[in-house]
């Protein structure tokens, strides 16, 4: 069984749903630890007082907040817990809006939120009205020590929990200097018809079962093949596309290319399809 992330309420108007936050992600990272080439002693990461130079045990290390040079406030675990103690035990849903208004550069890392067994019934009741009115909800949650904005949703006759960056944190790019340098093309009509035709040619129904994580089931290939002591092929470094002397790439072969090359997997109908039914 996994254990809880957070437990808390769910504050729906009036009502309080006793909740608790669960991982909606599985992580399949490979891990790798440093080591000594010599002799593959495990390089290990001590906590060092810098004037001293030695190690100080977990026990004694703290938080402190630099207010100015060298300048510390310490802080405690119970001030973290009194900071607000009803931001840290509930969320509080502000509003509903729909999903579709949401910009999906603010969604960061989903959870499930499981109802406790004297909260069964609301659960389900606001489960049920979100699912109807075909809303999600905008609330607040603290974890970690720190607030965070989160989008709840229905999916499947349950609550998932989204956790969002709040607007101060996305880097608009207005407010960025990544494109002050650079000048949108003109392109030709052909240009842009055939552009259309590929995005169309490449349009499918989407399902999460098409994408895989190639990388990683190749990485852990290569990592169970050396386990075995067998032979590893090399790996054939992917061809990077040269640019021409003038930066400017002839967009044509690479669409008409393209056009050839690609075919969905579940091939939905075109403008040009439907046009052709309609008449």
């Amino acid at each position: 069984m996994h254990s809880s992330i957070w437990k808390g309420a769910l504050s729906f108007g009036l009502i309080n749903i006793p909740v608790k936050l669960m991982k909606a992600e599985i992580e399949k990272g490979l891990h790798f630890k440093l080591l000594d080439e010599v002799d593959l002693a495990p390089i290990s990461f001590k906590k060092i007082n810098t004037k001293t130079g030695k190690e100080v045990p977990f026990k004694r290390i703290t938080k402190g907040f630099e207010f100015k040079k060298n300048r510390y406030v310490v802080m405690t675990e119970k001030d973290f817990e009194v900071a607000n103690i009803e931001a840290t035990g509930l969320i509080d849903i502000e509003s509903f809006v729909n999903l579709n208004d949401i910009d999906l550069m603010f969604i960061e890392r989903p959870y499930y939120l499981v109802p406790e067994k004297t909260g069964i019934k609301g659960y389900f009741l606001l489960t049920e009205a979100m699912r109807k009115c075909h809303k999600v909800a905008i609330a607040k949650i603290v974890l970690s020590k720190k607030q965070h904005l989160v989008l709840i949703l229905e999916k499947d006759g349950h609550l998932v929990l989204e956790i969002m960056r709040f607007s101060h944190e996305i880097l608009n790019i207005d407010k960025s200097e990544y494109f002050s340098n650079i000048k949108t093309p003109k392109f030709s009509t052909k240009e842009i018809n055939m552009a259309v035709d590929l995005v169309e040619g490449m349009t499918e129904k989407w399902n999460a079962n098409h994408f895989k994580d190639t990388y990683y089931f190749d990485l852990k290939k290569i990592i169970d093949k050396k386990i075995k002591g067998g032979k590893i092929k090399s790996l054939i470094p992917v061809k990077r596309l040269e640019e021409s002397a003038s930066n400017v790439l002839d967009l044509m072969p690479l669409l008409q290319k393209s056009l050839k090359n690609k075919k969905p997997r579940h091939k939905l109908q075109t403008t040009k399809a439907l046009r052709k039914k309609i008449k």
